[in-house]
C-alpha cells in the first residue's frame, strides 16, 4: 500500500471523531491533526471524499453520488464499504452517465429519482465555495443531474480542497449554465446581458463537456443533449441569490450552476488538515 494511501486512512481514522454533524450556524471545527508531510491535490480529494462517506453515509440510505474529480473517490469508499460490509441495504442515484458506469463497476444498487424520490444525504465536489456556502458547481458538465438530484437530499454534504474556497463567486471559476440546442446564441446573448450577471463574457462550451477547456472543434454535449454556455467573471457576483433567481427565469436556460441555500455541511482538506464548516 502507498505510504500516501496509508496515511490518509490514519488521518480519515484519527478524525473521524472529531466531525459529528451540528446544527451550528455556518461553524467551521478543525482536524486537531498537523500533515507531516505535503500532500497532492488527489491525496487531499481522497482525504475528503473518503471522510464524507465515513461520517455521513450509514446501512440502510439512499445516497446521491456526484461527479467529478472529488466525488470520484466517495464514489469510490461506497464501494468499498459495501464490499467489506461495513455498509448494507444502500441504494444511489448517480448524477452523470460516467458516475453511474463507476458505480456499477464498484456493484452500488443504483435508481433513480422515478422511484426513490428523497434521499438521506448527497455528496459531491464544487468548482467554488463562498462564505456563506452557495456554490459554483458543472464544470463537469453534469450540473442539471447534480442540482435534479442534490435538492432531494435531506443532507448535503460538500468535498473540496482549500483552493475552492473564495471570498465571492465569479471571478475564481466560469459559471456554467446549461442552455437548450434550439436558438442557443439567442440564448447566450440574452444570459449574457441578464441585469445580474452585468460584465460577464459568456462562452459555448466545445469538445468535452466534462470541462471548460477547449478541447475541441464541435460543441459540447451534456449527458442531456444540451450545450453549455460557461460565464466568466472578472468582478465577483454582485448577489449569487438574485443571478440564480435571472437565470432560472430565462426562456432557453435549462439549469445553472448556481448551487445555494442548498449546503448541509462543506469538508475541507488543506495543507494544516481537514476542517467542516456548516449552514
Amino acid at each position: 500500500m502507498k505510504l500516501s494511501t496509508l496515511f490518509a486512512a490514519a488521518t480519515l481514522s484519527t478524525t473521524s471523531a472529531f466531525f459529528a454533524p451540528s446544527a451550528l450556524k455556518h461553524s467551521t471545527r478543525s482536524v486537531d491533526v498537523s500533515l507531516n508531510m505535503a500532500l497532492s491535490q488527489d491525496e487531499l480529494k481522497k482525504m475528503v471524499g473518503y471522510k464524507s462517506v465515513d461520517d455521513y453515509v450509514k446501512s440502510g440510505m439512499v445516497v446521491g453520488l456526484g461527479t467529478g474529480s472529488t466525488a470520484y473517490y466517495a464514489v469510490e469508499r461506497v464501494g468499498q464499504l459495501l464490499k467489506d460490509g461495513t455498509l448494507k441495504d444502500i441504494v444511489a442515484i448517480p448524477t452523470s452517465i460516467r458516475t453511474k458506469e463507476q458505480a456499477e463497476e464498484l456493484g452500488i444498487p443504483l435508481v433513480t429519482l422515478d422511484t426513490h424520490s428523497k434521499l438521506d444525504v448527497a455528496i459531491d465536489g464544487a468548482d467554488e465555495v463562498d462564505p456563506d456556502l452557495n456554490l459554483v458547481k458543472g464544470g463537469g458538465g453534469a450540473l442539471f443531474r447534480e442540482k435534479i438530484v442534490e435538492v432531494c437530499a435531506d443532507k448535503f454534504i460538500v468535498i473540496v480542497d482549500e483552493s475552492k474556497m473564495t471570498d465571492a463567486l465569479g471571478p475564481g471559476f466560469p459559471l456554467p449554465v446549461e442552455i437548450v440546442p434550439f436558438c442557443h446564441e439567442h440564448t447566450l446573448r440574452t444570459v449574457a446581458a441578464l441585469p445580474s450577471l452585468e460584465g460577464c463574457k459568456p462562452v459555448l462550451r466545445m469538445g468535452s463537456s466534462s470541462n471548460n477547456q477547449c478541447d475541441g472543434d464541435e460543441i459540447a454535449v451534456t449527458d442531456n443533449g444540451n450545450y453549455i454556455v460557461d460565464l466568466h467573471f472578472e468582478e465577483p457576483i454582485k448577489d449569487a441569490i438574485k443571478a440564480a433567481e435571472e437565470l432560472k427565469n430565462t426562456v432557453g436556460v435549462v439549469e445553472h450552476g448556481l448551487f445555494c441555500g442548498m449546503t448541509t455541511a462543506v469538508i475541507i482538506a488543506g495543507a494544516d488538515g481537514i476542517s467542516v464548516k456548516e449552514a
